[in-house]
């Protein structure tokens, strides 16, 4: 299994980022890796790839403006994510913890590469059936 974190200070009050991480449906608007995101539900939504390829997210955990959690799933893997919101003064320190899990071995090589080094800044360590991530905080 894969884990990857980050943590930051997001210039913003806590309810403006919350509400800004929290909707699903505008999330084309400002990531650039997607497509488009579909609301299946309040509890689930479906976010495609530049290339059309669909990720499924089942929330599991919602405490407002403190944690919110989902489940991942696509034909490649599934995983968790866990996002902490805390209120800095007029600014909200973030902590988002993703841990994902390969179906395909080619996949866990390919995952570390393609989804840790590139969109969260992170190093992968190596491959031996499970791999090791070193993230920055």
């Amino acid at each position: 299994m894969a884990v990857s974190n980050i943590k930051a200070l997001i210039p913003g009050e806590l309810q403006k980022v919350w509400e800004l991480v929290l909707n699903t449906e505008n999330y084309a608007a400002w990531r650039s890796d997607l497509s488009k995101t579909e609301a299946i539900s309040d509890k689930q939504f479906i976010e495609y790839t530049k290339n059309g390829y669909p990720t499924t997210f089942t929330v599991t955990l919602v405490k407002p403006y403190r944690r919110w959690e989902f489940d991942m799933e696509n034909s490649n893997m599934t995983g968790h994510w866990t996002g902490i919101f805390t209120a800095k003064g007029d600014e909200t320190e973030i902590d988002f913890t993703e841990r994902v899990e390969a179906k395909k071995k080619m996949v866990a090589e390919a995952l570390c590469e393609i989804i840790f080094e590139k969109a969260t800044g992170t190093v992968c360590c190596g491959y031996n059936e499970k791999f090791f991530i070193k993230t920055y905080t």
